[in-house]
């Protein structure tokens, strides 16, 4: 996969996607650049990677895919937009604000599993024998090229950014900042829910515990073989964040900034805050916002 591969892929989903904005601001005394990519469709990145993977071949007669809830919400709004029937299939910690938006888009839920790994065994085992087109979450290069139109987009909007700080779970995102941004890229996850991060130690991906307050946008219990590849290529630092540090950060954002987002989006902003990210300008990605808010 190479930055042709970005560049087909926005024009293949620009009739539907959002570009989002840019803001510039100074916090703590250090500039920084926010991606609003939680205003995109379906409150996440994940509509990019959705379409793209939908548009990218011959059309299919029907979808199915796993997801702990924003790929979900993807897959389906994408599926709907196309006229295509989709079933997602979700863990039983799927958050319930999810789970609503994705039958709210027209898809037919179905909770089978306690993790994420166990629902897409399931959702493979109906692709496998209904014929339908499975749409992975994260490790697949028509997915990988549609988020990866988030970076290009910012780099278009904003030439002086240095560095691109993304939140990891399979590293879909990650890996195609990685492609379309054309920077060094600080990969991020939460301690205790950082299979990215584990496969960079071992090497490889290898199979790992999911336990964070972000684990329904993160909870990936094993890199993607593809994803990883193509961070290990690019030399990306891997970093950890507390659960405590990323829900400060999410709390900063709405004070700072009045960004109402999911605590996974404020993982890249928590790990920007505690200066664990190289540069004069860094870009973060806030990814998110499927998460239950009311007005008081």
């Amino acid at each position: 996969m190479d930055h042709t591969d970005i560049l087909a892929a926005a024009d293949r989903i620009a009739p539907h996607i959002r570009r989002t904005p840019l803001l510039r601001s100074e916090v703590d005394g250090r500039g920084v650049v926010l991606k609003l990519e939680h205003l995109q469709r379906t409150g996440s990145f994940k509509f990019r990677g959705a379409l793209n993977a939908l548009l990218g071949g011959d059309r299919p007669e029907t979808v199915v895919t796993a997801s702990g809830g924003n790929h979900g919400v993807a897959v389906a709004t994408a599926a709907r937009v196309l006229g295509l029937p989709v079933t997602v299939y979700v863990p039983a910690s799927v958050p319930p604000a999810k789970a609503r938006r994705i039958e709210a888009a027209g898809a037919k839920l179905i909770v089978d599993g306690d993790s994420y790994g166990e629902a897409s065994a399931a959702a493979l085992a109906e692709a496998d024998s209904t014929g339908a087109l499975y749409v992975p979450a994260y490790d697949h290069p028509l997915v990988i090229a549609g988020q990866g139109t988030c970076a290009a987009e910012a780099v278009a909007d904003a030439p002086d950014i240095d560095t691109f700080v993304v939140a990891v779970g399979g590293g879909g995102l990650a890996s195609g900042t990685v492609l379309g941004g054309g920077r060094p890229v600080v990969a991020v996850e939460p301690e205790n829910c950082q299979a990215m991060h584990n496969a960079f130690a071992a090497g490889h991906p290898v199979d790992s515990a999911v336990d964070s307050v972000a684990a329904s946008a993160l909870g990936a219990t094993r890199a993607g073989d593809l994803t990883f590849e193509i961070l290990r290529s690019a030399g990306t630092t891997s970093v950890l964040v507390s659960d405590d540090e990323l829900l400060a950060a999410r709390d900063r954002l709405w004070e700072e900034f009045r960004l109402a987002v999911e605590p996974a989006a404020a993982v890249p902003f928590a790990a920007w805050l505690a200066g664990r990210v190289p540069g004069e300008l860094a870009c973060v990605i806030v990814c998110g916002a499927n998460t239950e808010w009311s007005p008081s």
